[in-house]
């Protein structure tokens, strides 16, 4: 691994991943974490205001995938990486939220039931955007779920191997499925 700055940037991540499996080499796993810690910060920022809180988030990650490295099995290794970031982050959300919901709360206090009503079909709403993100085509899955994930088109393009006006037509479509699909539902958050 030490064989150069220029030369370890030319290494895809999957052949360093193979590397530290093998050897346990704490270069392995150190370049990774330099490769992602920014990109994984930033996914993590996105889904907590608290900036503290998004890199709690990002050691969380960055622990699990040293401790589950084994387990990587080869394919794409950012996309394993980010999957493991989204799971992190939504385990510490509903963590903070018993959190704060059991310090928060006046126990003698009943929550009005539009504020309960609003909260549930939120939950819906959000569980019906996941469903139909799942049915879409899967390039165009893969373009949404990676602009999510903080990727721009020439990343997205280079990791998908589609070219990079595939990619803009794949995520304008998606976007515009989605939007159709799940029209209804959002209208009735309003």
């Amino acid at each position: 691994m030490s064989s150069g700055a220029q030369t370890v940037l030319a290494i895809p991540d999957e052949e360093i991943v193979r590397t530290f499996q093998e050897t346990g080499s704490d270069d392995c796993f150190a370049e990774l974490f330099a490769r992602y810690r920014k990109k994984v910060f930033s996914a993590c920022r996105g889904f907590f205001a608290d900036s503290a809180a998004a890199e709690d988030a990002t050691q969380e990650t960055f622990l699990k995938v040293y401790r589950r490295i084994h387990s990587f099995q080869g394919g794409n290794f950012a996309g394993w990486l980010f999957r493991i970031a989204k799971n992190v982050c939504i385990d510490q959300w509903r963590k903070g939220r018993v959190e704060a919901g059991v310090q928060d709360t006046d126990l003698t206090e009943v929550p009005a039931a539009r504020a309960l009503d609003s909260s549930s079909e939120l939950r819906l709403t959000i569980e019906q955007l996941w469903k139909e993100m799942r049915s879409l085509r899967h390039e165009q899955r893969c373009c949404l779920e990676m602009k999510i994930e903080g990727y721009s088109y020439e990343e997205t393009a280079a990791r998908t191997g589609l070219p990079l006006e595939a990619v803009k037509s794949h995520l304008q479509n998606g976007r515009r499925v989605l939007w159709l699909k799940m029209e209804g539902a959002i209208a009735r958050l309003k």
